[in-house]
């Protein structure tokens, strides 16, 4: 329901949690505690000026008290680095995750056309951004202690009882509890909104067996014993003494490891999340029940306007709570490049199709762990054909030995795709140029568009493959640590040689603040148990069984794929009891991809994506512009409020943007997610019409690698309200989607 569609007389009903149910709140209108919720504490952040953001009193709700300014320099330091506070920890999470979503320099626009300076109007009135107010943390599970879903609604002062608003903000990626502070939560705190943020079950929990020490809700560190029902997880081993010895200084991470399969929930999550801002905020604004406990629940879903918004994970998070939200609860969703995966894969009797150019894409709509499985096989080659280097810089490069760089070791991968008739009329021996040629074109020929050519040796070169295919293989076969799926673990490693190391003291104390919920190597890699020679390597380090060479691991990669297919990736043929994987390994993932798609039916609400047409890690044709046409399918022409917007030149990681190199080719996403905001709270304020589906012409900065000029608001041109005829993204006959070039 849209705010418009709010009877008046629901709105002169006497505010007893009337409606859809609202959340915490019993039939007589006493304000609950939703069930499965836990409140760990509710602090007043109050920073009046910018310091260093280690107590309460110095600390904002948005920026951690570290302000525009903060925000923009270095990482504020800790007292004492191998016990940070948990306030601490908090300032540094805040500013980890803002950078981790944004270019936070001001030439890329980062405190000149956004940033916490900006005002909702876009000018630079805000000073340092500052904004106290009222933050509730708490945490839902289901009495497993794995579940562990963490929430933090934000309360600003300036908070409007009288238009109340909530933005709800899932975390993108595998981010903790702030993930979507850049984000959703920026833009509604700006708003006078109150924002819940929550991780969706995923976050920064790391399990060491070697001392069975946890991270905390609160993000701080010690053992499961001494953290009780405060620890956020801990991995469920049969025999903590034995796999010490077996698998010494390993690691688990919450989102491969929990067992629970979080992204099934991430839909629910979020909406529990609603339900618990309706109880803070009648907490803070409801009056005292005449003649009974507690308060009353002044605040409703039906008397207040709730957007549901994020990006990447959290986008797909906002997009599944639409979907799940039986009980009214969500207005509006926007949706900022989601991994929207369609329930009916694409093909010739899907019932929805993409043309690009007027040339129909065969290969769309797939899930999005077997296309990572594809590109973990096939992208370390491909990276290196010549058509598609970006000659100044190569994320290949970044290891010290230059005889034996990733350079190196995915020339190796191309020789091994060949010998295992992995390249069809190839074979080993074959010049690299033919090699990497013909890997490009498979994962073109499966559904990667050129657009995304010069981003390939980036992704692989940071490990997203390789790092996406172990966790969420784990994650969606609800494997444990113990089960060390494909023969590969999770460890820190050795920057030089690739060894398991016993994990930093420092890094693991810090790491609510600094790790991102993935094996990233802050501080867990993928590991190959069992390298050639017997010894754990990381990932990037192992040596193939098949030729004694350095290949990017090329055995787990064809594990973690037959994983997700059912066969063999080399022979061809269905699994069994007795292949690796077996059978059974590979009905459990596949019954895990089957519990996160998505079923399209987004209950007519206004919706609003916005992508990057050169996203490479969530190629557009297997998510958002199949699930544009997959929901066109399900709700029908008459009945879908979602529209589509298109960026020309914008890829997943504005982080990149500083890179050498890719200022000067690529522009912010950013802007765009805000402009998004923008136009739905016009559609629910007045009424306004959703910008049509359109590809947004933008005009990259140029320069050279590493002299880029500023970006200018010029550059990054708006949605319009009549797209230009070569702009347009229309619908042909049989609900298939038509994007021009």
């Amino acid at each position: 329901m849209t705010l418009l569609s709010k009877a008046p007389w629901i709105l002169a009903l006497p505010l007893l949690g009337v409606g859809c149910g609202g959340g915490g709140s019993d039939p007589v209108g006493n304000n609950t505690v939703p069930a499965g919720f836990t409140t760990h504490s509710v602090t007043s952040y109050t920073a009046a000026a910018v310091g260093r953001g280690d107590t309460a009193a110095t600390q904002d709700l948005l920026t951690g008290g570290l302000g525009k300014t903060g925000l923009g320099a270095a990482a504020p330091a800790y007292v004492d680095p191998l016990k940070p506070t948990a306030l601490e920890l908090r300032r540094n999470a805040l500013y980890s995750n803002y950078r981790g979503l944004v270019d936070p320099t001001n030439g890329g626009g980062y405190s000149r056309i956004y940033g916490p300076n900006i005002d909702d109007s876009g000018n630079d009135t805000l000073g340092e951004g500052l904004i106290p107010g009222k933050e509730y943390l708490a945490s839902l599970d289901d009495g497993t202690g794995r579940k562990r879903v963490v929430v933090a609604v934000q309360i600003p002062t300036s908070f409007d009882t009288a238009n109340p608003c909530i933005v709800a903000g899932p975390s993108s990626g595998s981010r903790g509890v702030y993930g979507a502070i850049a984000t959703a939560g920026e833009w509604g705190l700006k708003h006078k909104c109150a924002v819940v943020l929550t991780d969706a079950g995923k976050g920064v929990g790391i399990y060491d067996p070697t001392d069975d020490s946890v991270n905390k809700v609160d993000g701080t560190r010690t053992t499961r014993t001494l953290a009780g029902a405060l620890s956020f997880f801990a991995a469920a081993i049969s025999d903590l003494v034995s796999f010490n010895r077996d698998f010494p200084n390993r690691l688990a991470i919450k989102h491969a490891h929990s067992q629970q399969n979080p992204e099934k929930d991430w839909g629910l999550d979020t909406l529990a999340s609603i339900r618990y801002a309706l109880y803070a905020l009648n907490e803070e604004y409801g009056t005292p029940v005449v003649g009974g406990t507690g308060k009353d629940a002044r605040f409703t879903a039906a008397n207040t306007t709730i957007i549901a918004a994020s990006v990447s994970n959290g986008g797909a998070a906002v997009l599944r709570a639409a979907e799940q939200d039986a009980d009214g609860l969500i207005d509006a969703v926007v949706a900022g490049e989601p991994s929207a995966q369609p329930r009916v894969p694409g093909g010739a009797t899907a019932g929805y199709g993409i043309k690009v150019g007027g040339v129909a894409v065969p290969v769309y709509g797939l899930p999005l762990i077997d296309y990572f499985t594809f590109a973990n096989l096939y992208q370390p080659c491909a990276a290196i054909a010549p058509a598609v280097s970006m000659t100044e810089i190569s994320f290949y490069n970044r290891l010290a030995l230059p005889a034996d760089n990733m350079l190196a070791r995915a020339g190796f991968r191309c020789d091994s795709l060949a010998a295992q008739g992995l390249l069809p009329g190839r074979t080993l021996g074959n010049a690299r140029d033919l090699l990497s040629a013909d890997s490009l074109q498979m994962l073109r020929d499966y559904g990667f568009s050129p657009e995304n050519d010069t981003m390939h040796n980036a992704h692989y070169g940071l490990g997203n493959a390789p790092i996406i295919s172990t966790m969420y293989t784990n994650a969606l076969g609800r494997f444990g640590v113990e089960d060390n799926l494909c023969n590969m673990s999770m460890a820190q490693t050795d920057p030089v040689t690739g060894a398991v190391v016993p994990v930093s003291a420092t890094t693991l104390a810090q790491s609510f603040a600094v790790a991102n919920g993935t094996s990233n190597g802050t501080p867990a890699t993928p590991v190959v148990n069992d390298a050639l020679g017997g010894a754990p390597r990381a990932w990037q380090f192992a040596t193939s069984a098949l030729n004694g060479v350095r290949d990017l691991g090329i055995d787990g990669a064809q594990c973690q794929r037959a994983l997700v297919t059912g066969i063999h990736t080399v022979t061809g043929l269905p699994l069994t009891a007795d292949t690796t994987p077996t059978k059974v390994q590979s009905d459990r993932v596949r019954a895990g991809m089957a519990e996160v798609l998505l079923n399209g039916n987004l209950r007519g609400k206004p919706t609003l994506i916005v992508a990057g047409r050169s996203d490479a890690l969530l190629p557009l044709n297997h998510s958002e512009r199949a699930y544009v046409a997959f929901n066109r399918m399900v709700e029908g022409e008459a009945t879908s409020q979602l529209r589509y917007v298109e960026v020309e030149n914008a890829q997943h990681f504005d982080s990149f943007l500083p890179f050498s190199g890719f200022g000067m080719r690529f522009v912010p996403l950013h802007p765009y997610f805000i402009r998004a905001m923008d136009a739905m709270w016009a559609k629910l304020k007045t009424g306004a019409a959703l910008p049509p589906n359109q590809v947004v012409r933008t005009t990259v900065r140029g320069g050279t690698p590493d002299v880029v000029p500023a970006l200018s608001v010029n550059q990054i041109r708006n949605f319009v309200a009549t797209p230009a005829p070569g702009d347009v993204i229309g619908f042909a006959a049989g609900n298939v989607i038509d994007i021009p070039n």
